[in-house]
């Protein structure tokens, strides 16, 4: 595609599909975000731990927020696209329509979310295997993964789903192949979700043991015949069809995509540092650990050679920064657990009518009710020091890989007020920031380096959250320039994929930008050593009690 006079400006599309919505940016060259849009994208929930989606309702609301963001541009200004997508399972048949996931047979819900734990049983069975390609999972097979999603579907949808499907994608690959009719894989996606190794392909053993050896047939081409590197420019661009759809120019330069914790990673870990006094200035870009952090969060680091970490996913090579290897850990459930636990409150209904008539937003509120209540003390994280969360409450992704676990809070009382509200709240991002550095602490262990945090994501945007961080972790916090790091990330790969810049690192330095730097407070370190300790007892207590409960007959009391 022929580029634009010098005196125009150039740009690119980052679309980024997240749980609930489409989120689209135009994006200039220097990084800067010109232009914003965001469409509502459905969810059903058929039952307990399933959540399903359209994977046509996903494209049409992609069309329409990259229509709003390019609204007014010359087409010829639109350089190249990157989407980026949560790691959801999409599933076509043949003629690459839509096949229904679920017993009621409803077609266009053919989108296993990533937060969909049907298939945990199934996982477990994966995990007994003891297979060798689970070393690069942290041991563990995870229920977000997509082996598991995909065993649950051969024993139960085996007549109408299992035997009508010809196509399993990851959503960021579904999207890159609607973009473009390319059917390469991402190496993000496949390596981080579906087991493949860069090196070696698909180990036919593994699909053998777990009973998916049908996948192998044809090259494997049910899940991925052909992969590349994130950044990677697809087939001839955007097709006819989609250009159509997206009213842009046929041909526009469409990245191989990222799972969208990558893509916010590679919006922050990249910046240039110079000149903030940070310990990862004249350092490599290993001694950072991104942390993407909204409905759930996403820890990722960096090494040159693998590092093998109980419990983190990993290591995968050349999934996010090409040429070096990625280490992921997680946190199930951090945005939601914060919703679920204010929103579920007696007192909630009392609260948002406060910050109603404050002008501000429910969590703003809180935060400023805390330092009230904080008064002259000037710690407010000392008010939760009776009060403990164990936040487990979608189950231990890092570092205990543990889907079976639950959560707990100790120290409740019989009191219902705002104020009792507000200690709760804190002690759930209190436990977050505490899950963190149980992360952190199990990486630093095994071989890393990590000595600034880059956090982005909707709860980078709380001052709490991010203070709690960097006081935990005893680490400086950097925020991005551009609060959305995710979208720049997939911005990123599409100024890749039209070849402005010759890499993904030399694009990374040149858009990725600091905007500001959240430095730990080392005379409340003491405190939450204290409280770490007593967070890694609950999570011994809450181990024990799993396995308890797992002891328990239930049975008639002869004595009733």
């Amino acid at each position: 595609m022929a580029k634009p006079p010098p005196s125009m400006e150039q740009y690119y599309v980052g679309v980024d599909v997240g749980t609930a919505s489409v989120r689209a940016a135009l994006v200039a060259r220097d990084g800067l975000v010109k232009a914003t849009a965001e469409e509502p994208v459905r969810i059903w929930q058929p039952a307990p731990d399933r959540y399903v989606q359209s994977s046509d309702d996903i494209w049409d609301r992609c069309c329409r927020a990259i229509r709003r963001v390019t609204q007014g541009v010359e087409k010829s200004q639109v350089r190249g696209m990157g989407f980026d997508a949560t790691c959801s399972l999409v599933v076509l048949d043949k003629h690459f329509q839509p096949v229904a996931i679920n017993q009621d047979g409803v077609q266009e819900q053919n989108v296993m979310m990533w937060m969909d734990h049907r298939a945990s049983e199934q996982a477990a069975h994966i995990t007994s295997t003891g297979h060798q390609a689970l070393r690069r999972v942290g041991g563990v097979m995870s229920p977000e993964m997509q082996p598991p999603k995909l065993l649950w579907l051969k024993e139960n949808l085996r007549e109408t789903c299992w035997k009508q499907a010809a196509h399993f994608f990851d959503l960021p690959d579904f999207l890159s192949w609607k973009a473009t009719g390319s059917l390469e894989r991402s190496l993000c996606t496949l390596v981080c979700k579906w087991t493949y190794c860069p090196q070696e392909g698909w180990d036919t053993s593994f699909w053998e043991a777990i009973g998916l050896e049908d996948l192998l047939t044809d090259n494997c081409s049910k899940i991925g015949a052909l992969t590349c590197c994130p950044g990677t420019s697809l087939g001839e661009g955007l097709s006819a069809q989609a250009a159509a759809e997206t009213q842009l120019k046929t041909g526009t330069a469409v990245a191989a995509s990222l799972i969208d914790a990558h893509a916010g990673g590679l919006g922050v870990i990249g910046a240039d540092v110079k000149g903030l006094s940070l310990p990862c200035e004249d350092q490599p870009m290993t001694s950072r650990m991104a942390v993407v952090c909204g409905t759930s969060s996403c820890h990722m680091g960096i090494s040159q050679q693998p590092l093998y970490v109980p419990g983190v996913w990993g290591p995968y090579f050349s999934v996010m920064v090409p040429g070096l290897w990625l280490n992921e850990g997680g946190q199930s459930a951090t945005g939601k657990l914060i919703d679920f636990m204010v929103e579920g409150h007696a007192a909630f209904p009392q609260l948002k009518i406060l910050a109603e008539k404050s002008g501000e937003g429910v969590y703003s509120y809180l935060n400023r009710h805390l330092e009230t209540m904080a008064g002259d003390s000037g710690h407010l994280g000392t008010l939760a020091a009776s009060l403990h969360v164990w936040p487990d409450f979608h189950g231990n992704r890092s570092p205990l890989a543990d889907p079976t676990l639950r959560g707990m809070v100790v120290g409740l009382t019989l009191s219902r007020t705002v104020d009792d509200l507000a200690l709760l709240y804190l002690a759930t991002v209190q436990s977050i920031a505490l899950g963190t550095r149980h992360i952190l602490d199990t990486m630093q262990e095994t071989g890393h380096d990590i000595r600034t945090l880059f956090l982005c994501g909707g709860l980078s945007k709380n001052a709490l959250f991010v203070q709690t961080h960097a006081d935990v972790t005893g680490l400086p916090v950097a925020l991005p320039f551009q609060t959305e790091a995710v979208l720049v990330g997939a911005a990123v790969l599409g100024a890749c994929a039209s070849r402005d810049y010759s890499s993904i690192q030399e694009a990374m330095q040149k858009m990725a930008k600091v905007g500001k730097v959240v430095q730990p407070n080392l005379e409340h370190l003491s405190f939450y050593n204290k409280k770490y300790r007593v967070f890694l007892r609950l999570a011994a207590h809450q181990r024990e009690y799993a396995a308890l409960m797992d002891s328990v007959v239930f049975s008639p009391d002869p004595g009733l």
